[in-house]
């Protein structure tokens, strides 16, 4: 027997044309759930809601922008009537150490992961504020807790995001809107594909990586259960979360970890004279 669902949902997903977004999408419409696929690609996100069915329907988005926001929602109300769960999804990075990246690939990754995010938070707090209801989950990620070499200002943007989730979860206390954020460890998406061409991004082969479709379980989970915080793995998230706090021990920790992802991340490369 499946999940119990406690009634059908609205659920916009961002980031949703492939990896996590799109297991999103697939897992909540085989439970129930009408979902608006949305992405910057736009034949991609098409083509991904086309294959999912009825239930189903697609936008444009570059979370960026206010008025693609603002034209989300509206194309939500069009298909389905509203959006109960907004599922902030869509993320990017630029693989490298800081001194490295160029001032607009840091840009880049501000205004997509927190700026981009935060504008969708706030376009919802005002639309679902409006209806009376309303449930926003951020997709975060486990580097909300602990710096890592390589990510620099990736990890400065999910720490941001955090504290933006949970300062604007307080601050709506009173109010009618649920808030859960997830944090998600290495997935295999296109992301960590992106990860195993850079040297500098070995920490992120120190532990095993999960399928977007397990992730996706505890985001649509969260559809009913309105958790306030989810870390994966349960047990070893935990432990991650409280060694953030000890900028000493993760200075002699995490680079045991690097060390242990650059040798698993060889073993992963293709090797000379095969075809993997």
């Amino acid at each position: 027997m499946g999940p119990v669902i406690e009634q059908e949902k609205v659920v916009l997903v961002t980031g949703a044309a492939n990896g996590i977004g799109a297991a999103v999408a697939e897992l909540a419409i085989t439970r129930s759930h009408r979902v608006v696929l949305s992405d910057v690609d736009e034949v991609a996100v098409l083509d991904r809601a086309r294959s999912l069915g009825p239930r189903a329907a697609a936008c444009v988005l570059d979370i960026r922008s206010s008025e693609g926001w603002a034209r989300a929602f509206e194309a939500a109300e069009a298909a389905f009537g509203g959006v109960d769960v907004l599922v902030n999804n869509a993320g990017i990075t630029h693989t490298g150490v800081a001194r490295d990246l160029r001032p607009q690939q840091h840009r880049d990754i501000v205004e997509v992961n927190l700026l981009g995010t935060i504008t969708g938070v706030c376009t919802a707090l005002e639309r679902m504020t409006a209806q009376g209801h309303g449930h926003i989950i951020n997709v975060c990620s486990m580097t909300s807790f602990l710096p890592l070499p390589g990510y620099a200002t990736y990890c400065a943007t999910k720490y941001g995001l955090r504290a933006f989730h949970h300062s604007v979860a307080i601050e709506e206390r009173n109010g009618p809107l649920d808030f859960t954020i997830i944090h998600p460890p290495s997935t295999r998406t296109g992301m960590l594909d992106q990860e195993m061409a850079d040297p500098s991004c070995a920490i992120s082969f120190a532990e095993r990586s999960y399928a977007p479709q397990e992730i996706a379980r505890a985001v649509v989970d969260a559809i009913v259960t309105k958790p306030v915080e989810v870390v994966f793995p349960p047990l070893a998230g935990r432990v991650q979360r409280v060694a953030g706090v000890f900028p000493r021990l993760m200075r002699r920790v995490i680079p045991i970890a690097e060390a242990r992802g650059r040798r698993q991340r060889e073993r992963l490369l293709p090797q000379p004279g095969t075809d993997r």
